[in-house]
């Protein structure tokens, strides 16, 4: 086998970094879910303010991660759409096709 084409290994790396990066937008956006919850549960159950407002603060930094993630994902999303675009004749090789099912796949939630 030749030596592998390294626009492969720059797809390579680019799926990863926008897939790490919808996983960990999916995270927070669970995060903020469940600490609602929580403080919703906390007030309900007449905790301690001080305890609930702490609760609190919690949930508004992981609210405020969901923006910077969004911000990273239409980045990384448009970096791997160009480098897809550059490289069509490389579309048979394995890589390009999992990159290329990614940006599929999430394109329709990239409101750019």
């Amino acid at each position: 086998m030749a030596a592998q084409d390294p626009r492969i290994r720059n797809i390579k790396i680019k799926t990863g970094v926008l897939k790490r990066l919808v996983k960990e937008k999916a995270m927070y956006e669970k995060e903020v879910a469940d600490q609602m919850t929580k403080v919703e549960q906390m007030k309900a159950g007449n905790q301690d303010e001080y305890n609930i407002k702490k609760q609190q603060e919690v949930l508004e930094e992981s609210k405020m991660m969901i923006p910077d993630c969004t911000r990273r994902i239409k980045s990384a999303f448009s970096e791997l759409k160009n480098l897809l675009e550059t490289t069509e004749e490389l579309q048979e090789e394995e890589d390009y096709k999992k990159a290329s099912a990614l940006v599929d796949e999430v394109s329709p939630n990239i409101s750019m």
